[in-house]
């Protein structure tokens, strides 16, 4: 393939991947009245604590059996654990990420043949079938799941985080990368104060978490 009709395919790939990246905020549970600093990135950075241990919740705070009735439903242990988990990665290298469902059909629908100048090109099914599998396998973008600890502050503590692959560009040439479009919301408790000092009054409130769960290749 010429460079010309290279840079035809990357243009195609940008111009069909493309996606916008969505923006979602850690907020307060609709039966809550807590407004936290918004994050506009995913995943959500770490916040800005006071670092005073007097805002910390007490060991009388921290009873299990008292805060999973208060989170119900919501505790999720595939994404929460109370105890620090093992802090592995949970996704495959990306050369042995196995590929799942059908081609995606920005993919499959691609005109190979068709060049920035007018000509056709002569393709054959088999060659066809294994560039696009190569497109699909190239610009394929996991998400790499770690474990990530919120602090006292938080409970469950312990959190299974989402983020997209970005040890490489996921477009060739090289311009693209993988960004998040698409995310899940779990639901913690966090300790919040309000007051100072001997005058505040702390409480567990329900918080809702946003985690990626889908990444795509994009512009």
């Amino acid at each position: 393939m010429g460079f010309s009709q290279t840079l035809f395919v990357y243009a195609l790939v940008c111009v069909h991947l493309g996606v916008s990246q969505h923006y979602l905020r850690l907020r307060p549970s609709p039966s809550d009245h807590f407004r936290p600093s918004p994050s506009d990135h995913l995943p959500v950075p770490d916040l800005k604590e006071d670092p005073d241990p007097e805002y910390d919740p007490r060991e009388q705070d921290l009873v299990e059996r008292t805060l999973r009735k208060r989170l119900g439903s919501n505790f999720d242990p595939n994404f929460m654990s109370i105890s620090p988990p093992m802090l592995v990665n949970f996704s495959a290298p990306d050369n042995q990420v196995k590929l799942q469902g059908p081609m995606p059909n920005d993919i499959k629908k691609l005109d190979l043949t068709e060049t920035p100048y007018g000509k056709r090109l002569r393709v054959g099914k088999k060659a066809r079938r294994k560039f696009l599998q190569w497109l699909w396998t190239y610009t394929h973008c996991p998400v790499v799941y770690t474990w990530k600890d919120l602090g006292v502050r938080f409970w469950p503590r312990y959190m299974k985080e989402g983020n997209c692959f970005s040890e490489r560009s996921c477009s060739f040439p090289e311009g693209m990368s993988c960004k998040p479009v698409k995310s899940i919301t779990k639901v913690f408790l966090r300790w919040y104060c309000q007051g100072f000092l001997k005058q505040k009054y702390c409480t567990w409130i329900q918080v809702q978490y946003p985690v990626i769960s889908e990444c795509k290749c994009s512009c």
